[in-house]
């Protein structure tokens, strides 16, 4: 008795995905090695398709220094210029690997940076 109820391209038994129809009369799940007729798949369309990323948006460049230090996440942290909430973060490992990381911080509001050593 099968496990599994659902689409015909899985196998009943154990939930693998079905090979593609080929010349032969049955298909073999190749987990499981259950067999199923291929006249079962009868009337199944099977499609595919390729999707590739346009040129323009894998090339994207950033155009100014100062849009790069406002891209990260925003925290609640409150500038010590313009006292104002809101400034992004972004870390790097400046120290040896077993100090922490230092983290840097700028304003959204005045672009004031801020440095932190964990």
């Amino acid at each position: 008795m099968s496990c599994f109820i659902g689409d015909i391209n899985f196998c009943p038994e154990c939930g693998n995905i079905l090979p593609i129809p080929q010349v032969q009369s049955v298909i073999t799940c190749p987990r499981c090695s259950f067999k199923i007729p291929v006249h079962e798949f009868n009337g199944q369309v099977i499609k595919s398709s390729v999707v590739f990323n346009s040129l323009v948006q894998s090339c994207s460049t950033v155009d100014s220094e100062e849009d790069s230090e406002l891209k990260g996440p925003v925290v609640d942290r409150k500038c010590s210029r313009c006292n104002k909430e809101g400034m992004v973060y972004h870390t790097r490992q400046m120290r040896s690997a077993d100090e922490g990381q230092t983290v840097f911080f700028t304003c959204i509001h005045c672009r004031h940076q801020e440095k932190e050593d964990s």
